[in-house]
């Protein structure tokens, strides 16, 4: 477990690391760069640097962890890569089964892996589950999600690297955009970002605006036509934010 810098969750558990590029918004992944810094900093979870790797130890954390936390769910890893055994996904559902006082945030972009399993995994209504969408080439991804059992659902739009004017938002709960950061980003138009946001609107979907992100994320902050967009899932009781 770690106290998280991302503005829609407050840890990270990570039970897998590692993984590999599917596709162009894993083109400067945040994740890779850091597996090699820890790797070089000698951690031993991190030995293989970033090679898929499950780690059976982290299963017991999340009984460790006092009252109650939305937590992101492999920030540093795939959970449904197809490295990882079915077996050991099945483990991980079981502690967030078992520990229905968290919330916890699942991210994917092995969307069909995710339809396919799902039939197989018992989805609480504590369990997050979302797509990782950059640009229209991977929209795809969000119908494989609508056809799985999470009983919340939701998009990462980010990096955002191209526009997506026709959202099929049926059944998506929460909407998270955010700009690409780092050394060489690719930009991200306002318009994007806009045209998303009516689109929530439109479908009663949750909109939250993560960052304009840049070479100076911090810099370009997060506020979109001069406010910030904080949104939740409604069916959210444990994380309610005021905006």
């Amino acid at each position: 477990m770690a106290q998280s810098s991302i503005e829609w969750t407050e840890l990270t558990w990570n039970p897998t690391t590692g993984c590999t590029k599917i596709s162009q918004g894993c083109k400067y992944c945040y994740a890779e760069v850091m597996a090699r810094r820890l790797h070089a900093m000698g951690l031993e979870k991190y030995k293989d640097g970033f090679k898929v790797r499950t780690h059976p130890e982290e299963l017991l954390r999340p009984y460790e962890w006092k009252g109650s936390k939305v937590v992101f769910v492999n920030s540093m890893s795939d959970l449904f890569h197809e490295e990882i055994p079915v077996e050991y996904i099945k483990m991980v559902f079981d502690v967030m089964n078992n520990c229905p006082q968290h919330q916890f945030q699942v991210l994917t972009k092995r969307a069909e892996r995710l339809a396919e399993l799902s039939p197989e995994l018992l989805w609480t209504t504590n369990i997050w589950m979302g797509v990782s969408v950059e640009d229209q080439r991977v929209e795809h991804r969000i119908s494989y999600l609508q056809k799985s059992h999470a009983q919340i659902k939701f998009l990462s739009l980010e990096p955002l690297i191209g526009p997506l004017p026709n959202l099929n938002l049926e059944g998506i709960d929460w909407v998270i955009v955010g700009g690409e950061s780092g050394r060489r980003p690719r930009p991200m138009k306002e318009s994007w970002v806009l045209e998303i946001k009516e689109q929530c609107e439109n479908s009663g979907t949750a909109f939250f605006f993560k960052q304009w992100g840049g070479t100076n994320k911090k810099k370009a902050g997060r506020l979109l036509s001069g406010r910030t967009y904080d949104n939740m899932p409604k069916q959210s009781s444990s994380m309610l934010v005021q905006i």
